[in-house]
């Protein structure tokens, strides 16, 4: 893929046109802000911070693991000298959180958040964009596994809404795609490469606000496949965008 097809982002005018403006992005085209706009070493959503066994993961998280060149950010995850709680071996992987950060942003009802990124291949990736803030508040802009090759899952854990969408010519494993959400007090709004894809008619209530997370989690095997070997697992954006 070119340059320029990562950071094509047709999902822009879907924020634009209903009245809203770009009030915080990240464009990876400078180094991480670690600390000041980002933090990489730990997240509430996690148990013990920095790995997470609790929830089919096998994350280890490290700030080494995110890097950033010509535009795009690249998640790397790598076997790890970890054992976690429940015996298996724990990779070493990229999380971004604008949780713990000195900005300490957070979206809120009535945002629109969008990201254009490089769906991995390998078998054991689990890449998401999300929001989590004080153990709950947690959207989905969209969570995805190579061995449903088509498919993002696109979930409310806020007010239960969610579906999986299948698109054979925009999800496809190792090309790019953007993906947004529209955080509606009574609909959560999925988007992909500009077009709306589902409704939840749910919502997230007046009063909602959360940190953003987006990784590269590592799956532990009980409902997807765990990694095949121990080969590096990649994935990767070009953007971050809040509209509102």
């Amino acid at each position: 893929m070119t340059a320029d097809s990562a950071k094509f982002t047709p999902t822009a005018s879907a924020a634009v046109s209903t009245g809203k403006s770009l009030v915080w992005s990240e464009e990876f085209n400078a180094p991480i802000a670690w600390g000041s706009k980002w933090v990489g070493d730990r997240t509430s959503a996690y148990r013990y911070g920095n790995h997470n066994p609790d929830d089919n993961k096998l994350d280890w998280l490290d700030p080494g693991c995110v890097t950033v060149s010509g535009g795009v950010v690249t998640f790397t995850a790598t076997p790890a000298g970890h054992t976690l709680e429940n015996g298996l071996q724990a990779w070493r992987t990229g999380l971004l959180t604008t949780e713990y950060s000195a900005e300490g942003f957070q979206v809120r009802t009535g945002d629109y958040v969008e990201t254009r990124v490089k769906l991995p291949s390998r078998d054991g990736a689990w890449p998401a964009l999300w929001t989590w803030k004080d153990g709950r508040n947690e959207i989905d802009t969209f969570e995805y596994h190579p061995d449903n090759p088509h498919l993002l899952e696109l979930s409310n854990h806020v007010h239960s809404g969610c579906t999986y969408h299948t698109d054979a010519e925009a999800i496809v494993p190792d090309e790019w795609v953007s993906i947004g959400s529209c955080y509606g007090e009574h609909s959560v709004d999925w988007y992909v490469d500009g077009e709306r894809v589902f409704r939840d008619g749910t919502g997230v209530g007046a009063d909602w606000s959360a940190y953003l997370i987006l990784n590269l989690s590592l799956c532990a095997g009980r409902y997807h496949p765990a990694p095949a070997g121990p080969e590096p697992i990649t994935f990767a954006a070009s953007h971050l965008r809040v509209y509102r």
